[in-house]
Parts: C-alpha cells; sequence; structure tokens
C-alpha cells in the first residue's frame, strides 16, 4: 500500500465521496425493503410509530442519495463488497422470539440505533468530503441526513426512557 502522507487530491477525494455513498445507498435501499417487517416485529405501540418516522426518513434519505448522484453525475454502483448492507442483514437475531416482549422491543432499538450511529460516522464522512469537494448542494442534502439520523437516535433513546420507566 501506498503511504499517503501528502493530502488528497480532488480525483481521489471524489472515488471516496462516491464509495461511501454508495455503500450507504445501496444499504439504505435494502433497509427501505425490511422496514415492514421490523415494524411488525415491535410490541410497543410507541416504538411502532418510532419506526414507522425512522422509516420515512429513510426513505427521504434514499431520495438525497438519488439527486447526489445526479448532481455529481454518477450512477450508483453495488459493485464492491457492502459492509453497512452486511450489518443490517445480519438484523441481530431479531426474528428469534422472546418469553417477554421487552426483551425483543430493546433488541430492536438497539439494533436501529446502532444502524443510525454507523450512519451518523458515514454522514460526516461525507460531508468532510463533500465541502472539500466545494459540493455546497451535496453538503447541505448531507446534513439534512445527518440530522435525521441524530434525531432519529434521540428518537428511540426517548422511546426507550419511556418504555421501561
Amino acid at each position: 500500500m501506498e503511504n499517503t502522507n501528502e493530502t488528497t487530491g480532488g480525483h481521489e477525494l471524489f472515488k471516496v465521496f462516491v464509495h461511501n455513498l454508495n455503500r450507504l445507498y445501496f444499504a439504505k435501499n435494502y433497509l427501505n425493503e425490511q422496514m415492514p417487517d421490523l415494524i411488525n416485529m415491535a410490541s410497543f405501540n410507541t416504538l411502532k410509530l418510532g419506526m414507522q418516522e425512522f422509516w420515512d426518513d429513510v426513505k427521504k434519505q434514499i431520495k438525497r442519495m438519488k439527486d447526489i448522484y445526479a448532481v455529481i453525475n454518477e450512477l450508483p454502483s453495488d459493485k464492491n463488497c457492502n459492509p453497512i448492507k452486511a450489518v443490517i442483514k445480519e438484523k441481530f437475531c431479531l426474528e428469534e422470539k422472546h418469553e417477554l416482549p421487552v426483551l425483543h422491543d430493546m433488541d430492536l432499538i438497539m439494533y436501529v440505533q446502532i444502524l443510525e450511529h454507523i450512519n451518523i460516522a458515514t454522514y460526516g464522512l461525507l460531508i468532510t468530503v463533500a465541502n472539500r469537494l466545494n459540493y455546497d448542494h451535496v453538503e447541505q442534502l448531507m446534513r439534512e441526513c445527518f440530522d435525521e439520523s441524530v434525531d432519529n437516535d434521540e428518537l428511540f433513546d426517548l422511546i426507550t426512557r419511556e418504555y421501561i420507566r
């Protein structure tokens, strides 16, 4: 591997941006397909409502990413291994039934929050790279996605507190 003590140039940064955008885009699309099942797994009504709100944000984020692909004149590519999609597919054994519904619901909350933490980190990277590439509109779209992920993480914290009070 080449030693990269130099700053990364525009071409390399663009590749970094597209690579990570692809990972997130295909992970979000896969999650979008899984959301009806995930919502149905929740037994606590407030959790079901939170999951629906989370799903609405997933759909908005997918649309924003499609807009970003158009702005940067790229087509989505799922050619490389997608570790984010692998985490979503794993689902932390959510199909396993517990004797107590609270155990299952807490597993579901933890799963969604782990996904949001991955999103927050990835959106943060994409915001930084978009800024360096002077993609102001793209940076703004990424910030909106980032903010939704932070809000959703906080939402699931609140749901947990309400559930276990």
